[in-house]
């Protein structure tokens, strides 16, 4: 059995493409919106909740998991850790899918910090009266605190989730500051919601072309809105991949067992 920890795109077509091989399968979410996009994948079980080092490591001794795939956001380091930590502990394979990040040419309008503190300090001091936030929900107090406290705007594109909604109107943000919608979007898009949303500056973080990251940046550009880009963590230690073709190559390689022992 094959667990796989999702929360991107690329972790539906592992899914597919190992359910297509023949192999057992479990996927998690952090989210019932998450689960939602996975479920069609055609795992053998789709668990939404977030999961802690004791979950994964119940998981594992449980439902007989011989392989670990994380296949998380590049930002999700808690649960890339845990992942680590419980599989260090029984003993199991450990694969992590990291999604490539962008490549970004400098520019004067493009300002690059280690994290979401800084992030929300920078934009704070560029943003004449309008914070526009595309990071998600798990940070978004961090920008709502610093910017409240200098009396600006925040707007928050988020995933259309119910927690996360809530979670906005609990930080203050007005209703007519939400845009709960499912990216990546196109550069006309990002270029419409910053006009109409009159954004002073975006705060975005590197989560790779796929992830709709140049697609924001070049929007703001065009309309000559400072950006503050989010640079992420150092990668992980393990067994990379960043292609689902490789990561199939890499699980043949690493096992270097009959596929029987997995199906």
């Amino acid at each position: 059995m094959i667990l796989i920890l999702g929360g991107t795109s690329e972790s539906k077509e592992i899914t597919t493409a190992l359910v297509r091989e023949g192999y057992q399968v479990i996927v998690c979410a952090a989210t019932p919106y998450g689960g939602s996009l996975l479920k069609e994948a055609g795992a053998n079980e789709v668990i939404q909740q977030r999961l802690g080092t004791r979950e994964i490591i119940d998981l594992i001794q449980t439902r007989g998991i011989q392989l670990l795939i994380d296949a998380t956001h590049p930002f999700a380091e808690l649960v890339t850790a845990n992942a680590q930590s419980a599989c260090r502990q029984t003993g199991i394979i450990y694969i992590r899918y990291e999604r490539p990040g962008c490549i970004i040419p400098e520019h004067t309008l493009i300002h690059r910090v280690p994290g979401y503190t800084d992030a929300a300090k920078k934009a704070v001091e560029l943003a004449g009266e309008t914070v526009f936030t595309t990071t998600g929900t798990k940070t978004l107090s961090v920008f709502c605190h610093a910017a409240q406290s200098r009396g600006k705007r925040v707007v928050a594109r988020i995933l259309p989730d119910l927690d996360g909604l809530k979670l906005c109107l609990d930080l203050g943000i007005s209703p007519v500051d939400i845009i709960a919608m499912q990216g990546p979007f196109s550069i006309a898009l990002n270029k419409a919601l910053l006009n109409d949303f009159r954004a002073d500056v975006l705060v975005t973080k590197d989560s790779g072309a796929i992830g709709g990251t140049v697609a924001k940046i070049e929007a703001a550009l065009s309309l000559s809105i400072p950006v503050v880009l989010i640079e992420r963590p150092i990668s992980v230690h393990g067994s990379v991949s960043s292609s689902v073709g490789t990561t199939e190559q890499l699980l043949t390689k690493i096992l270097d067992l009959e596929r029987n022992d997995y199906i």
